[in-house]
This record gives C-alpha cells, structure tokens and sequence, in this order.
C-alpha cells in the first residue's frame, strides 16, 4: 500500500505530465497543421487537444493538494517516523566525524600551547607580554570552543526522534575531577579558585550516562566560572535513591525576575534588558533537558547583591538506579 505521500506524488506527476504534453502540442501545432492562421486559436485540431491537456493537467495538479482531505488520506506514522530516525541517525553520524575531526586539532593546539608555556616559564619571565597574553587567550578558549561543539552535538541528539537510553556504570566523582581539571587554569587565570568535595569521599558508582554527566556538569561550571566573584565549589552527595551534584558560586546572584525564565531556550538576561546576548542560552537549556530526559531535574537558588551571602547554586538530581532499570 502506498503511503498518503506517495499517492499525492504520483498525483502531481501525472497532472504534470499531462499539462506538459499539452504546453508541447501548443508548441507542434504550427508546424505540423497544414496552414497557419494569424491567430494559435485557429489551428486546428492540435492547438484544441493542447489546450484541453492543459486545462486539464493544472486541474490534477490542483485538486492533487486536496486530496488527503477528499479522500481522507493519512500519512503513514510508522513510515515518517521511520524517516525522521533514519535523517536524525544520519546526522548524528555526520556530526560525530566533524566533532572528532575539530577535537584532535583542537587537543593538539592547547597540548603544544601548555608545552610553550612551560618553557618559557623554566626560561624565567618572558621577554614579550603578548605572548604570554597570547598563550592565555589561547587556554582560556579552548574550553569554550569545547563546550561550543559539544552543546551542537547534544542539540541534534535531542532534537532526534527520542531512542533507548543506555543505563552504564559510572563513576560521577572522576567525572567532576576531569571537569575542575580542565577548568582550573581557566578559573586561575581570572583570579579564581575551584574546589570540589564528595560525600562519602569514596562516592562508588550510579548507573546513568557519563557524556550527559559530564555535559550538564560542564556547562554549569562554566557558567559559574564567568560569574563567580572568587570561589566556585562542586559537591556530590547521595541518597538512597538519587545522587546530588550541586555547583555554587559567589557571584552577584540572579535576580529574582530573571530565575523562571533561566531554563529556557536561547534565552539570556540581556534579552530582557534588550542588550547584546554574550551567549547562545543554550547551555542551561540543553543541562536541565538532559537531566529530564535521564529521570532526574536541574534547580537554581540564587541570592543577589546587596545581600552578605549573594551566590547562584545549581542542583542536580539523578536517580542512582540499579543497572536493569529502565528510563521512562
């Protein structure tokens, strides 16, 4: 059985096909009538057959967009979905070859970058400040760009028809250690210090995805460490059923008309004071729908300046799930 698509395709074609045929008894009929008139009407009989092919064919093709409804056609679900998996597999596949391929390049730079630096800080203090100031440029990048790719990688992944999702023993506190490694000169380099805790110091294993973790953990660090005023702190703690990995900052805080909308796509506090966006609004937008999507959630509190203790706090609540557990 053909699809709803399908026959309306074939529809267009065939109307097209037969006012084609007309526009080309149109063209014939002069030269092949045995005498011309000063008027097309008046060749007969091709000019009357090309016309009526043209009446005709434009008629197919316009009841051909009405035929879904006529006939109460319906698109097949199964088939369009299938479709929709196929094109969202395909460019994930795409993606994840163009992300490898800007990582390698990418890894290498900052690897022959950190080399650099410590020369020149064996040598003792460099001649040239703008190749230290160069050098830092460089560091303080690196993650952004890092960070750029992978929120593009994640997007396409949930914009994708949805999939199974695999549940895989991991370590949530090596997570976070790779995350405050990597942003730890970033922090240093603008005066500030990065800290992170579990409890229990030996945290064990969850059974969750440790790329979605180390995601949403990723893009709330770095939001932190451009907000911060001195310190950022990273902790995880667990109960029975979920673990907690909470981000706290001691910047000027949220204000309190700005935290309903935090989450949402491509949104930023300088949309609202109508003011150049500094970023995408993904990054927040993409971290609280990986933790839906896993079962979990992702909050802020925040408390603003002049208050004594102003700060920005994220939490995020995971299931710590047995490995056979499925995800609704």
């Amino acid at each position: 059985m053909l699809d709803a698509q399908r026959k309306q395709r074939l529809v267009r074609w065939t109307g097209a096909l037969i006012a084609a045929g007309g526009v080309v008894a149109f063209i014939l009929s002069p030269i092949v009538s045995a005498t011309v008139f000063s008027m097309l009407w008046g060749i007969e009989p091709l000019t009357y057959i090309g016309a009526a092919l043209l009446i005709l064919g434009l008629a197919v093709l316009s009841v051909s967009y009405l035929l879904p409804q006529l006939m109460g056609w319906r698109a097949d679900p199964d088939s369009a979905e299938r479709t929709a998996q196929q094109w969202g597999q395909m460019t994930q596949q795409y993606f994840d070859l163009f992300h490898h391929d800007l990582g390698r390049p990418l890894r290498r730079i900052v690897g022959k970058e950190r080399e650099l630096r410590t020369r020149l800080q064996s040598n003792g203090n460099c001649e040239y400040p703008e190749v230290k100031e160069l050098l830092d440029e460089i560091e303080g990048q690196a993650p952004n760009f890092r960070l750029m790719m992978s929120n593009i990688q994640v997007l396409v992944q949930l914009e994708a028809p949805d999939a199974p999702l695999q549940l895989h023993p991991v370590e949530p506190a090596e997570v976070v250690r790779r995350i405050i490694d990597r942003y730890y000169f970033v922090a240093a380099e603008q005066d500030k210090q990065i800290t992170w805790w579990s409890e229990p110091p030996e945290f064990g294993l969850v059974y969750c995805d440790s790329a979605a973790i180390e995601h949403i953990i990723t893009n709330l660090v770095d939001n932190t460490v451009r907000f911060a005023g001195k310190h950022i702190e990273v902790s995880l703690t667990k109960n029975q059923s979920h673990f907690f990995i909470r981000v706290w900052d001691d910047g000027p805080g949220i204000g309190a008309q700005y935290v309903p909308h935090i989450f949402d796509r491509g949104w930023t506090p300088e949309m609202a004071r109508r003011e150049e966006k500094t970023s995408s609004g993904l990054g927040l937008f993409i971290a609280r729908s990986l933790a839906l999507r896993y079962g979990g959630d992702l909050t802020v509190e925040s408390s603003t300046l002049p208050h004594p203790e102003h700060h920005t706090t994220f939490l995020l609540t995971l299931p710590r799930r047995a490995a056979a557990d499925p995800i609704h």
